[in-house]
Formats: structure tokens, sequence, C-alpha cells
């Protein structure tokens, strides 16, 4: 399987997920190159992107998980 450079940006806006985002994130974690975590009190959320190397099923995988989580949406942005 060819492997591939991808973004996921993950937005939550209930902090009552983190724990589920941080344990998916957490099973992801032999793909994933790095995180930057950025919480944004003003507004009650947390914004994540997450640098990963993964086959394309692997990346389509975390991103709907993550989507499936309530108060949580995420978006991949793949490299050509």
């Amino acid at each position: 399987m060819d492997e591939k450079i991808a973004v996921v940006a993950v937005i939550v806006t209930d902090y009552s997920a983190v724990e589920r985002v941080n344990s998916l994130l957490h099973e992801f974690r032999d793909y994933i190159l790095g995180r930057l975590g950025i919480p944004y009190k003003q507004k009650n959320m947390s914004v994540i992107s997450v640098v990963i190397d993964a086959p394309q099923e692997m990346i389509n995988s975390l991103s709907g998980k993550l989507g499936m989580i309530e108060g949580v949406s995420s978006k991949v942005l793949t490299a050509k």
C-alpha cells in the first residue's frame, strides 16, 4: 500500500470529548508524525492539527472515527 502524507484538522467544541479524541490519536500513534493542539478558551474549543504518514485507508479511518465523536469535526488535506 502506498503511504501518503496528510494533515488531519480537528476541531473540538465539546471538552468532554477530549479524552476520546486523545485515545483515538493514541491508537494511530504509529502513523502520526506530529501534532499541534491549540486550546481556544475564549471560544470554548480546541483546534488540533495532526500530521500523518499512512495508507489512505488509515487516514480516512482516523478522520471518520474522529468525526463520529459528538462535538468533534475533522477534515483531511492530503499531499499530491
